[in-house]
C-alpha cells in the first residue's frame, strides 16, 4: 500500500511556484509604478515631454492634475499628467516665452 504524501509536502511545489511568479510578474510591475508615480510627480516646466499618443512637446504650466505642452510655436495642448509617458532626460531645455 503507497504512503500517502503530507499536506506540506504537497504545497512545496505551489510555494516555489507562487513566489517565482511573484518575483517575475507583481515585483517588477510595482517597481515600474512606483517609478512612472514619481516621475509624474516630478513634472516641471521646460521639461521636453512624450505622451502616451506620442506628441512631443516642453510642458510650459503644471497644475494639479494636468500639464500644458507646447507642441510648436503656436500650438499648446492641455493633458492629464496620466496621459505624459516619459521626460526626455537628455532634452535641451528652452526658454519659455
Amino acid at each position: 500500500m503507497p504512503q500517502q504524501a503530507s499536506f506540506s509536502s504537497m504545497m512545496v511545489p505551489y510555494v516555489i511556484i507562487i513566489g517565482i511568479f511573484y518575483f517575475l510578474v507583481f515585483r517588477p510591475e510595482q517597481q515600474r509604478r512606483k517609478k512612472t508615480k514619481q516621475m509624474l510627480e516630478n513634472l516641471k516646466k521646460n521639461d521636453e515631454v512624450v505622451t502616451n499618443s506620442g506628441i512631443h512637446g516642453h510642458i510650459i504650466i503644471v497644475k494639479d492634475k494636468t500639464v500644458v505642452v507646447r507642441v510648436d510655436e503656436h500650438s499648446r495642448i492641455e493633458f492629464d499628467r496620466e496621459a505624459i509617458a516619459m521626460v526626455k532626460a537628455d532634452a535641451v531645455k528652452p526658454e519659455v516665452m
